[in-house]
């Protein structure tokens, strides 16, 4: 039978950082028309569709004819907005993406990248990872890494370095492949449901990543290797990175 998948992207207007970072104008059009308009361009996504709780983000979606479904406002991440729209739009869906909304210039195919992982059927959640090339962004402890197997699941993620080499860090890269990780994930529609009733967990709250919560209740994320990395925008200083290049 063929896989349908649905993308979803979470929208809030409440940004920390960046209130109304949704709705600022990059060259001519707003940042989630830029991600809306990418993300169409995958081909094997059946659907694409906002999820907000912001009545704004919902008009200006409509105003250029995307697909947007208004979510409720106490959601602690852009996993359980998902999750909620996916529910009220019926759960027809065998696969969810959920696509990071302030990425406007995202690759399409990493987006068809990850639907691919889904052919193997022990994948419960999917995701992306990049090789590292640079000793700097190797011991980042703001750039989460992943260990996987041979078969590309993930065993590990971590702000350090994984695994320790007994050598100087300046000869790792020359003797082992590491791999970044890059945040975008697709979960099965009954997984993703599953996974926003769990509960913290130790290792989750020591290296402060959510996806170790997955791992250790026994879920299998498959990963897949990219050289593509979309430029995220998460402050007013990004956006001026970007905007006159």
């Amino acid at each position: 039978m063929k896989m349908t998948c649905l993308g979803i992207i979470p929208a809030r207007f409440a940004s920390t950082r960046f209130p109304g970072k949704p709705l600022i104008d990059i060259q001519g059009k707003s940042m989630i028309q830029r991600v809306y308009e990418q993300s169409r361009k995958a081909k094997r996504l059946k659907e694409v569709v906002v999820a907000t709780d912001d009545e704004r983000i919902f008009d200006h979606v409509k105003s250029f004819g995307g697909h947007v479904i208004m979510t409720a406002t106490h959601h602690e991440s852009g996993t359980e907005r998902c999750a909620e729209a996916a529910r009220l739009l019926g759960g027809v869906f065998d696969v969810i993406i959920n696509i990071q909304g302030d990425e406007p210039f995202i690759d399409p195919e990493q987006i068809d990248l990850l639907c691919a992982c889904f052919q193997d059927p022990e994948t419960d959640i999917a995701t992306l990872i990049k090789p590292i090339k640079d000793t700097e962004e190797l011991f980042n402890p703001n750039r989460p890494k992943v260990d996987v197997d041979d078969h590309d699941f993930a065993r590990m993620f971590s702000r350090s370095a994984i695994p320790v080499l007994d050598l100087p860090e300046e000869k790792w890269l020359e003797n082992h492949v590491y791999f970044k990780h890059i945040g975008i994930y697709g979960y099965r529609s009954h997984v993703l449901a599953e996974i926003c009733q769990l509960n913290p967990t130790p290792l989750e709250q020591a290296e402060r990543l959510e996806q170790l919560r997955w791992l250790e209740n026994g879920y299998h994320i498959k990963t897949a290797v990219t050289h593509v990395e979309a430029i995220a925008i998460d402050t007013p200083e990004d956006l001026a990175k970007i905007a006159f290049k």
